[in-house]
């Protein structure tokens, strides 16, 4: 006996916000036999290169997308359709616990867009997505751990109300942004849950409304006003999407949110780099680099001025203070600038240090860092200085409170004993949230980052 049941796959939510994603790599062609967890497709979100499984086994029966295209979470992105399968022996059950789970699952992406909670029992997630939840790395002393998906108990009924509350994260963001109020909305998916085209609908049901009740209001066109774009024919059109539109979303954002100021001083480097080429000659195999050295000086500056190393939560209208130092730090790429995140700085030796910013240096170059590397950071350093800059005004990395950048390391004459030489100069600059400290806290920050670097010994009396 065989069956045409065909099982429809859609984009499945890749964590940390993340809406859509664009199609790198089909693994797979119209034709192929695929099996359960096997990897399908690859694709590149605004964080990182993400390998995505089927849950499903069978033959590939339509491809939803071409490489190059972008795919929001929820659409569908892969059909498969049931291999023959021999007929079952006698006594033995037609439907076995792992194809009940996969109709399960195929409900519930049907149902909604994206990580769709829907059932009222207990259970586990998919092999697909249980693959996918990582906790962070063994020693950072933060765990990630992602709740269990529910599977629909037949036995329970359901309740409307909890068919209310339990539906999409996407779709209850896109609801809360939106002013719909989701316990008047008349759900369209199965067992009572609310799918993003509900939502749609009550928006643009809201927006008939308004344009009835309030009359436009009068267009006045200006002579001789200057077209939106002076762009012509040949001008070179960049679509703004994964991690460009991510970086500019997140800098627009800072700049319209931020009250940011910047403060900079030069100071004389000649002693930390001995130090550097001194560490790196007893221990080669580490080869602790200048920009761990400058980590160890900006977390132990933290532990010193904590209001740096915070953020503002407006809708309460508190200044919070971590406890903990997650160290983001500028990494260039072909896919552009990224910011990895070290987590757990403060508790890290120098050594440490310098190993996981190689680390995850080379993740983020080969495109493979997961996406909990990426977000979730305290405070950002940004050594510009490679790129043979002197000074920047960075933009903070919302929503952290401050930003330290160091320029290039430079032969400047500078006065030492009352004597003129030629030191090894670098200019070290500060962008803070005006709204977590003033100018006192800020400065004193800096100059204690300014000092160490110019005295890396007295460094120690603070380790």
């Amino acid at each position: 006996m065989t069956t045409t049941t065909e099982q429809l796959f859609h984009l499945p939510d890749l964590g940390e916000g993340l809406t859509e994603a664009e199609i790198i790599e089909w693994k797979v062609a119209v034709g192929d036999t695929v099996g359960i967890d096997q990897i399908v497709v690859e694709v590149e979100t605004a964080k990182a290169a993400v390998e995505v499984p089927v849950p499903y086994a069978g033959i590939v029966s339509h491809l939803h997308a071409e490489a190059g295209t972008s795919v929001a979470v929820g659409a569908p992105l892969i059909s498969v359709g049931a291999a023959p399968a021999p007929a079952p022996a006698a006594g033995e059950p037609r439907k076995t616990a792992r194809s009940a789970a996969a109709e399960q699952y195929r409900e519930e992406e049907q149902a909604g867009s994206g990580n769709v909670l829907i059932g009222y029992g207990t259970g586990h997630a998919p092999p697909s997505r249980r693959r996918r939840r990582r906790s962070a790395a063994p020693g950072t002393g933060t765990q990630r751990q992602a709740p269990a998906r529910p599977v629909a108990a037949a036995t329970r009924p359901v309740s409307a109300d909890l068919a209310l509350r339990v539906i999409s994260p996407l779709v209850r963001k896109l609801a809360r942004e939106s002013g719909i109020d989701i316990a008047l909305i008349t759900p369209s998916g199965p067992r009572g849950v609310i799918r993003r085209c509900d939502i749609e609908q009550a928006i643009a049901a809201a927006a008939v409304e308004v344009n009835v009740e309030t009359p436009p209001a009068p267009v006045t066109v200006v002579a001789g006003a200057a077209p939106v774009s002076s762009a012509g024919p040949d001008a070179l059109r960049i679509p703004l999407r994964g991690l460009r539109r991510a970086v500019s979303d997140k800098l627009t954002r800072s700049r319209q949110e931020i009250p940011d100021a910047t403060t900079w001083v030069d100071a004389d480097a000649t002693g930390l780099l001995e130090m550097k080429n001194a560490l790196q000659a007893a221990d080669p195999e580490h080869g602790i680099g200048l920009l761990a050295l400058l980590a160890r000086i900006c977390v132990a500056g933290l532990r010193r001025y904590p209001e740096l190393n915070s953020t503002v939560d407006t809708a309460a209208g508190e200044i919070v203070q971590f406890p903990h130092v997650h160290l983001g730090f500028a990494a260039q790429t072909d896919r552009g600038l990224i910011v990895p995140v070290v987590r757990d700085a403060h508790l890290m030796t120098t050594v440490e240090l310098a190993a996981e910013f190689k680390r995850l240096t080379g993740l983020a170059r080969t495109g493979s860092l997961p996406p909990d590397r990426l977000t979730g950071g305290t405070f950002t350093l940004n050594n510009y200085g490679v790129f043979g800059v002197d000074g920047s005004a960075a933009i903070i990395n919302h929503p952290e409170a401050a930003i330290i950048g160091f320029g290039r390391v430079i032969d400047k004459p500078w006065v030492v004993d009352g004597a003129l030489a030629v030191r090894k100069v670098v200019q070290i600059s500060l962008s803070f949230d005006h709204r977590v400290c003033d100018g006192g806290a800020a400065g004193g920050f800096l100059r204690y980052v300014a000092d160490r670097v110019e005295n890396p010994t007295t460094l120690v009396a603070d380790l």
